[in-house]
């Protein structure tokens, strides 16, 4: 493999937990790079021995963003970047965004080497539909924020992943049990490490589990999808049907309800038509 890289943005994951997962691309490129944005040099510093190499590294996370990315775009002119995060793919709960995008913008290369997600392991792991997902982060610390966060993604459908600590998982499992409903879910933790777990079981079980005994390590929550909506009752389609109907043409009236209650929209219309009669 060639070891000249062309200057521009790389992008470079790395393992969450178990060295060997390191790809030899992204070894590679480590190796090559002129320079490696960190969030800590000494996490990263380890990896670098790891693959037994010394590169340049340049401290790059919230605190200091906005002053050291106009250098590091500059420097991608002419010398190959690297950006990684202390563990997994870096941009997914760590800071980054903003230098890809102020890089492509500056008409750099930019290049992705994949590799270890936390969140993507963990779905893995939990047994739970993977059709569709969606990606939380971490939830607010504090119970109103944290509440009205789940409440916002409490009716999509779809599988949830949620990243935690420890001391605050128990607490974010009773809350997700309170906001959501007692659904399937899996709580994962030292992925790729000696002790990986997935501890599955229903929120408010896995609530309980860790009241009193806060496990250590990185963790990954995920949570099924809701189940079906209840089918509306007669009653329930003819009060939207009249209320709609009182302010909209029939047609309207009829598709907005038949879209809101998901009722029939042939038989909602028949219905309509009695009503106007």
């Amino acid at each position: 493999m060639n070891a000249e890289l062309a200057p521009g943005l790389y992008i470079v994951a790395t393992p969450i937990g178990n060295l060997g997962d390191l790809s030899p691309r992204a070894a590679h490129i480590l190796s090559n790079a002129a320079v490696v944005a960190v969030e800590d040099s000494r996490v990263t510093a380890g990896l670098l021995r790891h693959i037994g190499v010394k590169r340049p590294m340049t401290p790059y996370h919230d605190h200091n963003a906005e002053h050291v990315r106009p250098g590091l775009i500059a420097r991608m002119g002419t010398e190959a970047v690297a950006l990684v995060s202390d563990a997994g793919t870096p941009l997914i709960s760590d800071p980054g965004y903003k230098l890809v995008r102020d890089a492509r913008a500056a008409g750099h290369l930019v290049v992705t080497i994949p590799g270890p997600c936390a969140a993507i392991a963990a779905l893995t792991l939990a047994g739970l539909p993977t059709d569709r997902f969606l990606y939380c982060g971490f939830l607010p610390p504090k119970a109103q924020a944290r509440a009205t966060a789940i409440a916002e993604i409490a009716p999509v459908r779809a599988t949830l992943v949620l990243y935690e600590s420890g001391p605050r998982l128990h607490a974010t499992l009773a809350a997700l049990a309170e906001g959501l409903g007692d659904r399937e879910a899996a709580v994962t933790r030292e992925i790729t490490k000696r002790f990986e777990e997935a501890v599955t079981g229903s929120l408010s079980v896995l609530a309980a589990k860790y009241a009193d005994a806060p496990p250590r390590g990185e963790i990954v929550i995920v949570v099924a999808p809701p189940g079906e909506p209840e089918a509306a009752s007669v009653e329930d389609a003819d009060e939207a049907l009249t209320e709609a109907l009182a302010r909209l043409p029939m047609a309207k009236a009829v598709s907005e309800v038949a879209k809101k209650l998901g009722v029939d929209r042939k038989l909602l219309y028949a219905r309509a038509l009695e009503m106007k009669g």
